[in-house]
């Protein structure tokens, strides 16, 4: 790849030069306090005993701490110990190693951003080191000392870390609203997991320090630790990622089904309705036969974002495998059920999807049919019969030319029916005009191709006032 295609070079102006700058600023760091720094061979020594620690600490990370989100790899606690015992000039480079192993042995990430990671590690701690270096050395300095001066250096240290990282972050932050505007990037950090994660690291990067302090050589002792450590807070991550889908972030079909129980249990037991909502993207095939399967990936995931955005929080979406999904809508009866249903497919038909991250990218518009079903106050159903009726429906809807919502009420034991089959009845489907299974039926007209025909499965009108069709409980 050539200079010129990096993919560096298609990002807007604007966050083009903002990414490019901590890496023009690390940069000139580098010269100029190399130019100022006083070489000695112990400290090369030491620096080289940590971060060949640290690069061993970085290449055991599992690439799951990537690919789940949570990239914690800790090499931010081997920067420490070279903010507050070595000069300057080490803060400045120790942040290229470990980011290279982690681009060229762990993860193999965008470059730029791991450019742009390394650039801001090493201003930002260059610039806590600065300021750790003005705290007088009777409270802090390079020697830990004993008795009150170990816990005032302590105090410092975990001070640095904490200047550190907050200005790392700030720039990363940055990053994050130049490119959507809308995230709340401070609620995102701050939560409770985030916070316990914080003060894990604040720990080990003191212990950390401490042992180089006293050793370099002992810093090979701190890197079982953070196996260890790093292991337990992947943990979360692990459980989190058995109950998702990997493409949409919904839930996987085993989790939603077991959601899906116990919210089927509850509304029982309380009389309240429930309503299932399957959704299936229309033509879609057609999609990754043309743009390829990394397109059909972004509309996957676009549709997934509006399922979500477009829900409640009690609400449960799921994805029900290739480019159907499910929706769980608690205390809902028909008449809004359809009404949310049609919204989201009106939403869904408008949205233009871009086939990548450029400015100027092919925008591909899909459609999806959606089959609608409820259990009313005071009814009992199973869930493979709420299932079973909304997937009768969403082919109603398929049948009907696509692009459109059907609402079907359920059966008892539907999901254990499997007399009828969709060819048998798209071979029986011609109704007294001679059309023919397939042609777009009229709104809010009962289907006799479906195998809920004698239950008045029909559809929902393309206005937003036609979900009153759906039958009213």
């Amino acid at each position: 790849m050539t200079v010129t295609e990096w993919p560096w070079w298609r990002l807007p102006l604007l966050f083009r030069c903002y990414v490019a700058a901590p890496a023009v600023v690390a940069c000139a760091l580098i010269i100029v306090l190399g130019l100022h720094t006083d070489w000695r061979l112990l400290d090369v020594e030491k620096f080289l005993a940590f971060t060949c620690c640290g690069v061993i600490s970085v290449a055991s990370t599992p690439r799951l701490a990537y690919t789940a989100g949570v990239a914690r790899d800790f090499g931010s606690l081997w920067v420490l110990p070279a903010a507050v015992l070595l000069p300057p000039i080490y803060v400045a480079v120790v942040s290229i190693p470990l980011l290279a192993t982690v681009q060229f042995w762990v993860h193999r990430g965008v470059l730029y951003r791991r450019v742009f990671t390394a650039a801001s590690i090493s201003i930002s701690y260059v610039l806590a080191a600065t300021v750790y270096r003005m705290i007088p050395a009777s409270f802090a300095g390079v020697h830990v000392g004993s008795s009150l001066h170990a816990f005032t250096w302590a105090l410092a240290v975990a001070g640095c870390y904490i200047l550190g990282g907050r200005l790392q972050l700030l720039l990363i932050f940055g990053a994050v609203k130049l490119t959507d505007p809308t995230v709340r990037v401070w609620v995102m950090e701050v939560n409770r997991d985030n916070l316990q994660s914080l003060f894990v690291e604040i720990d080990l990067a003191v212990l950390i320090t401490l042992v180089v302090a006293v050793s370099p050589a002992l810093g090979i002792l701190a890197v079982p630790l953070l196996f260890l450590v790093r292991r337990f807070i992947l943990h979360p991550a692990l459980l989190a990622q058995s109950r998702v889908d990997a493409k949409t972030g919904l839930l996987n079909v085993s989790t939603w089904e077991a959601e899906a129980e116990s919210e089927l249990s509850r509304s029982v037991r309380t009389r309240s309705a429930m309503s299932v909502v399957l959704i299936d993207i229309d033509h879609f095939k057609q999609v990754n036969d043309t743009y390829g399967h990394l397109v059909g990936d972004r509309v996957l995931k676009t549709i997934a974002e509006a399922l979500t955005s477009r829900s409640r929080d009690y609400d449960r979406a799921g994805r029900f495998g290739g480019e159907e999904f499910v929706l769980l809508l608690a205390q809902t009866s028909a008449d809004d059920a359809c009404k949310i249903a049609e919204r989201l497919r009106g939403y869904i038909a408008s949205l233009e999807i871009p086939t990548d991250d450029r400015p100027d990218a092919p925008r591909v518009t899909v459609t999806i049919s959606i089959g609608v079903t409820v259990m009313a106050r005071d009814e009992s159903y199973e869930l493979t019969d709420l299932l079973a009726a909304a997937d009768s429906a969403m082919y109603v809807a398929k049948q009907a030319g696509r692009n459109q919502v059907a609402f079907a009420p359920p059966l008892h034991d539907m999901g254990l029916d499997a007399a009828w089959s969709p060819a048998a009845d798209a071979a029986a489907a011609r109704n007294g005009n001679g059309a023919q299974a397939g042609d777009p039926q009229p709104a809010g007209s009962p289907l006799a191709s479906s195998p809920l025909s004698s239950h008045h499965v029909v559809l929902v009108q393309a206005e937003q006032t036609a979900a009153s069709l759906c039958p009213q409980r």
